[in-house]
């Protein structure tokens, strides 16, 4: 799950086809139908929702894990990791009668050179800064200044924050919140500080995480983040006497190609297409099982699953597996600016798949609406169908807005309905929530969100199965029937 809700202008206009398959035999299993008009809906979805286990799903994360620690242990778009697990879901998809195709394209990237420092008074020792992707760079060997917080909030986004505060040449260090990133070093360079650290300011001490300049183009001072656990030291320091630092926090622009995998169902109206997907990649310190391998395995049990009910299908179903949704939802935003004006029309809705066992989960279904107001016309209708099917499992849900953070974004913002489901990242869980759902108040629905502890046992087989069958359920229904979200798509026609 990304950190930066931004589109980035991509280049490459490319599908290949990797595979075809033969046409499964006969269908494993017969639903009920109306006469000869076909399955209802309802039949579909509850047959999904039985059919799409945990346990199905649990064998291509198994592979997928494999895949990632066998190489270098992460899936960062354009690494042997993510390639490897590619391979795995393609041959998956080509068993079971799929023809796979991979959408190449290129985005805006960062290598990152260096990311040290040091205290070097009051007293030495190392510091570990994560810096920011796309953060201007700090002279070769790094920089040396004196540590200074702010006279006003903390979060400093603002130049009342910095009133009656000299951060002239200094290193100014502030705490996540209240804006953008961007913003905070935009501020902070005004004020004349060389350098800004920010605090996560994590419940778990230890926890760092990269963030990203949005656009790069704002960059104007070096930037990284530190671990609650060091800003409090650095902040303990600070009240006792002047502190000072060396950073070398530095970085290049790149150009990364990669490439989504898509399947189309063979069967189902191109014209009325329900697009579901999960993303593929991770980021380049963590295995990501939850973030976001759990999902892809999860997608691809789905896709099996359904393929034998090819002949039941009114709407085709096409399966995503995106590349770069961890560089600023690189391969689901390509995908949709590829789309013509009419193929926009034609998909029905997209459903997204996004950290599905979490382990101090939040049961989170996608609520129809943006941070801004109304998602499109049929993303509320979505999330009444979802968390109405949990609510037949006796199983509570709270509403997770459609933000930037995921792949349902580009989705929405070109007026597509969207919806899924999200079991949680760096959200605090309050004590409320922890009634709701179990599990602890006051830590991460995912203590592990970027972290090399991402890996398979960080997987909650429980919310793991629960996410997976009511995506089945929904998979299934909209197969057949999406006229109460987009007017088409009837299962009386």
């Amino acid at each position: 799950m990304t950190k930066t809700p931004r589109h980035t202008p991509l280049r490459a206009n490319t599908l290949v086809t990797l595979a075809a398959g033969t046409l499964l035999a006969p269908l494993l299993a017969a639903l009920p139908a109306h006469a000869d008009t076909g399955p209802t809906a309802e039949n579909l979805a509850w047959t999904m929702s039985r059919a799409v286990t945990g346990d199905g799903a649990w064998r291509h994360l198994r592979a997928i894990s494999k895949a990632t620690t066998d190489n270098a242990g992460h899936r960062d778009s354009g690494s042997a990791g993510y390639d490897k697990s590619a391979e795995y879901v393609t041959r998956v998809l080509t068993k079971a009668g799929y023809k796979v195709q991979r959408q190449e394209f290129t985005f805006r990237d960062y290598r990152i050179e260096s990311e040290t420092g040091s205290v070097l008074a009051p007293s030495a020792r190392k510091l570990h800064p994560v810096i920011a992707r796309f953060s201007r760079s700090t002279p070769q060997g790094g920089l040396t200044a004196q540590l200074s917080g702010l006279s006003g909030k903390k979060t400093g986004c603002g130049p009342q924050d910095y009133a009656g505060t000299d951060v002239r040449g200094k290193i100014v260090l502030v705490d996540v919140g209240d804006c953008f990133i961007t913003q905070k070093q935009m501020v902070a360079a005004q004020a004349g500080a060389t350098a800004m650290l920010m605090n996560v300011n994590s419940p778990n001490p230890e926890l760092n995480l990269r963030y990203r300049m949005v656009p790069p183009e704002d960059a104007r001072i070096p930037t990284a983040t530190l671990s609650r656990a060091e800003t409090e030291q650095l902040r303990a320091d600070a009240a006792a006497g002047p502190v000072r630092l060396t950073v070398d926090l530095r970085g290049t622009e790149k150009t990364t190609k990669t490439y989504n995998l898509l399947a189309d169902t063979p069967t189902g109206r191109a014209e009325n297409t329900v697009v579901m997907g999960a993303h593929l990649d991770s980021v380049d310190t963590t295995p990501g099982m939850n973030d976001n391998a759990a999902a892809a395995a999860m997608l691809l049990e789905s896709a099996v699953q359904l393929r034998p009910y090819a002949g039941h299908l009114k709407n085709r179903v096409r399966f995503a597996w995106w590349a770069g949704e961890e560089k600023a939802l690189s391969g689901s935003q390509y995908y949709v600016d590829q789309l013509t004006t009419e193929q926009r029309r034609q998909t029905a809705l997209y459903l997204n798949l996004e950290m599905i066992g979490s382990p101090n989960f939040a049961r989170q279904v996608y609520n129809g609406r943006t941070d801004t107001g109304p998602g499109p016309a049929g993303s509320e209708r979505i999330h009444e169908l979802v968390s109405g099917h949990f609510a037949e499992q006796g199983l509570p849900t709270v509403g997770l807005n459609l933000d930037g953070r995921s792949d349902h974004a580009p989705f929405v913002s070109a007026g597509i309905p969207a919806g899924g489901v999200n079991a949680g990242s760096d959200t605090v869980k309050s004590p409320q929530w922890a009634e709701l759902f179990g599990g602890t108040a006051g830590q991460m629905l995912d203590p592990c969100y970027h972290q090399s502890c991402d890996t398979i046992d960080n997987v909650n087989k429980t919310i793991f199965d629960q996410n997976g069958r009511a995506m089945a359920w929904a998979m299934g229904r909209f197969a057949v029937d999406t006229s109460d979200i987009n007017g088409a798509g009837t299962a009386a026609e």
